[in-house]
């Protein structure tokens, strides 16, 4: 992401509406926020998020300085909200269940200043099946968050050894049931196939551990290697295609069998849960704001807004307009992704100007600010939505991106031809084959 405040964008960024767009209208549009907490026990050797080692020397004081910086970067974005309610927010990281308990209680509490809640928010938070680092379940029910996700990636202990978990079997198990007795009525398990040597009674009893465990839905996805982390530079041995898609088309039977509703290319919701609202908001192409280090938003602008400031005053000074105001001279109405700092210590090491009464604004640095031309805003639909197995209703196009189903039709048609969209008036959709080829549908649209 580029260093680009919105007074500073291109020219050339193409106009939100022309003539093969629509009218947008942005209360319609889902808003939902995303809470980074960056730092781990241990870094594991797959990773590739925005996650750091707890110093050695940290101290409480961080975490105080953190959730500061967290709620003035909420504050720095309420004027996004453009009148809507926060539907999800999602908590990841890093292992966000190191923040201790009285954080999160003063986080929310702050959040609710700022923002407004749905009524049936759903509000989930990443956690660690290990027993040292998170209280107790029911805690976190108490502060208002209601559906967890647990990183477990598997139960055989040498698995969770060559992952580089510090968590073991025994503790994950129990970790799935706590959350459960505590009152958990949502809990999700994160689970990896596709690990090293692994051999198919082990990716399958996986699953069915899981579910007799407890869990309401369980995230079931292939272990990759990724650039920048330890098993680029020194790969494991995993198992061959073929029994990759053994595993994969076992793991599938097994989890239908077990109930589980595959809306998703790695979700699976349980017969007594539902889709993670939160995750499908993205594949709808919804908005989320985005607070903490190394977070990433995406907001659709509307005309009401531009050449307002982040918080709804006249700063009036240079120095002010350089944290993020929305410049009506260079600022279009549109669709924008943005970013924060990625170290913590940057993020926490907010800018701090003054107002035209002397009193002083603070907000952690928006690091990248950028509309979203017309041929990203078409590809990123697309490989959001076409992960969904049920897809999207065409009038969903038009209503999130503004532009026109006519603008795509010749590829549309040149794809239902060749068999890998359903040939359907009101639905964007994969056909069976097409889902196999994901890509190839999605290089029609580049």
């Amino acid at each position: 992401m580029s260093n680009i405040k919105p007074n500073q964008l291109s020219q050339q960024a193409k106009p939100f509406h022309d003539a093969h767009s629509n009218a947008v209208e942005v209360t319609d549009i889902p808003l939902a926020l995303y809470i980074h907490i960056p730092w781990c026990v241990k870094k594991c050797p797959y990773c590739d998020f925005n996650s750091h080692e707890l110093p050695v020397d940290s101290q409480l004081s961080m975490y105080d300085e953190y959730v500061d910086a967290l709620l003035q970067d909420a504050a720095m974005q309420q004027i996004l909200t453009q009148g809507r309610e926060i539907s999800s927010i999602f908590i990841g990281g890093g292992t966000p269940s190191l923040l201790p308990i009285a954080q999160y209680q003063r986080l929310f509490d702050g959040l609710r200043k700022y923002y407004q809640f749905s009524s049936d928010i759903e509000i989930t938070m990443e956690a660690n099946p290990g027993t040292l680092e998170h209280a107790p379940f029911a805690e976190y029910l108490e502060v208002g968050i209601n559906r967890l996700s647990i990183g477990v990636q598997s139960f055989s202990a040498e698995q969770l050894t060559t992952l580089g978990r510090i968590h073991n079997p025994t503790q994950a198990l129990s970790a799935i049931k706590a959350a459960r007795k505590a009152g958990f009525e949502r809990v999700n398990v994160d689970l990896m196939h596709g690990l090293p040597e692994q051999t198919m009674s082990e990716a399958l009893d996986d699953i069915q551990m899981a579910h007799d465990a407890g869990a309401t839905h369980i995230s079931w996805y292939q272990l990759t290697i990724e650039p920048n982390t330890v098993f680029y530079r020194s790969q494991p041995i995993l198992p061959n295609e073929d029994r990759l898609a053994d595993i994969e088309e076992s793991g599938q039977i097994l989890l239908q069998n077990l109930g589980y509703c595959n809306y998703e290319v790695s979700a699976w919701s349980g017969a007594a849960d539902k889709p993670c609202q939160h995750n499908v908001n993205y594949w709808q192409f919804g908005d989320y704001l985005a607070i903490g280090a190394g977070a990433h938003g995406k907001v659709t602008i509307g005309q009401d807004i531009i050449g307002q400031d982040i918080i709804g005053q006249d700063i009036g000074n240079e120095m002010a307009t350089d944290i993020w105001s929305i410049d009506s001279e260079n600022t279009q109405a549109g669709i924008y992704r943005f970013s924060k700092s990625r170290m913590p210590k940057s993020y926490i090491e907010y800018e701090e100007a003054h107002v035209q009464d002397e009193a002083s604004i603070s907000a952690p640095k928006m690091v990248g600010w950028q509309a979203i031309d017309e041929e990203e805003l078409v590809s990123e639909f697309m490989l959001n939505a076409l992960r969904l197995h049920g897809g999207v209703a065409w009038s969903l196009f038009e209503a999130r991106t503004g532009l026109s189903y006519d603008s795509i039709a010749i590829q549309v048609a040149t794809l239902i031809e060749q068999g890998l969209l359903i040939d359907h008036p009101e639905q964007l959709q994969p056909t069976e084959l097409g889902k196999r080829y994901l890509n190839q549908i999605l290089r029609a649209f580049l």
